[in-house]
């Protein structure tokens, strides 16, 4: 793998939290992907079109968890990274994937390797993490009947974002391997400002982005 890496997050906050937690390593370089998975692929990849020759991209941030699978605070990595509302409503108000319409996939690979490290170097360093699907979407949850929904159409998803599948399709047509985590700042359901940990979460991502730079060098 090439030594440098481009980490895409959606908000400035992000960005900062992700900067710290690297302290200065200089194999990385950090650009803001903007709020949902258009805007985030166009800028992923005009962020690698710039020239210098990346071997992997991240998609970094804070995010819902999906609730008994990641708990505010902790950090959820990405086993895939699966755009969850990318298709078609049935007139019975079913759901039907661009897999099952047959126009392509709305699954991105990660790299297998490099998450299950990032998550073993993470349990060493006393973070509470879960790996498992990561799903994205471009209306955030707002209900638990949404939540309820979003969960039986990605078995064992493990929390929520709304960059991670542009910035993943962006990598994958310059044939580069990706990652994704977020810090968990709220439970995936009903819209409840009052309940999210922005603080915690962003020290949480702060936290697993420091863990990078060794997984990257084991």
């Amino acid at each position: 793998m090439k030594n440098r890496v481009l980490v895409m997050t959606a908000v400035e906050a992000e960005l900062e939290a992700v900067r710290r937690g690297l302290n200065g390593d200089a194999r990385f370089d950090l650009a803001l992907a903007g709020v949902g998975p258009a805007m985030a692929a166009a800028r992923t990849a005009a962020a690698l079109m710039r020239g210098r020759e990346y071997g992997l991209v991240i998609s970094a941030g804070i995010g819902g968890g999906f609730i008994g699978r990641a708990d505010v605070g902790s950090v959820a990595v990405a086993s895939e990274i699966v755009a969850a509302d990318l298709g078609a409503e049935t007139p019975g108000g079913g759901f039907l994937s661009l897999d099952e319409l047959g126009f392509g996939s709305a699954r991105a690979a990660v790299d297998t390797e490099l998450s299950i490290r990032l998550v073993r170097a993470l349990e060493e360093a006393g973070v509470t993490v879960c790996r498992g699907p990561i799903i994205t979407v471009s209306t955030v949850t707002g209900s638990a009947d949404t939540a309820l929904q979003r969960a039986l159409r990605v078995s064992e998803a493990a929390a929520e974002g709304m960059e991670g599948y542009g910035v993943a399709v962006a990598a994958r047509e310059l044939g580069l391997p990706v990652l994704e985590f977020r810090a968990i700042s709220n439970a995936v359901g009903p819209r409840d400002r009052s309940a999210w940990r922005i603080r915690e979460a962003m020290e949480a991502l702060e936290k697993a982005s420091s863990i990078l730079p060794e997984v990257l060098t084991t």
